[in-house]
């Protein structure tokens, strides 16, 4: 739970998706068993952090959703508010903070796709962490950056203090 006057956002690339099959579209491609390990690693960092999401917004995406799926199976206490945004799949920046800032929960958990989500992950804090594959923001990376503010229709880049990043593939 965030204190009054902050926000908390939980943002995280999908996990490792399979390619072994020709014939889906992009939007239908699922985890591959690597993408499963890591999502439910990720929800036992989560639970084990006390970072837990009231409030998770999600592509629609195949894999988006499973990766939600496994880091809902870690032993999470707070069953979050969950809602699927056709505008995040495969989202630029500036459509990601749009989507953000209709968010109503003090902590949000934000689960989308690259390019996009490495932008806008680095736009949003003062300092970004040091870890050299940030930028990169490879499968199923989380950030969890702190805002100083009471609502996140007023969330502004720059504004984010980092709490931690995290990789997990799930090998």
């Amino acid at each position: 739970m965030t204190p009054t006057g902050h926000r908390r956002l939980i943002l995280t690339r999908h996990a490792k998706s399979a390619w072994d099959d020709p014939s889906l579209e992009d939007f239908d491609r699922p985890l591959n068993g690597r993408g499963r390990r890591s999502a439910r690693l990720l929800g036992d960092f989560i639970a084990s952090r006390g970072y837990e999401p009231e409030e998770v917004i999600c592509s629609p995406s195949k894999r988006t959703r499973e990766t939600w799926d496994e880091v809902a199976s870690a032993a999470l206490e707070v069953r979050p508010q969950l809602r699927f945004d056709d505008r995040l799949f495969h989202a630029n920046p500036a459509t990601l903070l749009e989507v953000l800032r209709s968010a109503t929960a003090p902590t949000v958990m934000m689960i989308g796709h690259n390019p996009g989500i490495a932008e806008f992950a680095a736009s949003l804090p003062a300092r970004v962490p040091l870890d050299p594959e940030f930028r990169k923001y490879p499968t199923a990376a989380t950030l969890v950056v702190d805002f100083q503010i009471d609502d996140w229709a007023d969330v502004q880049p720059g504004q984010g203090s980092v709490m931690d990043f995290v990789r997990l593939d799930g090998r």
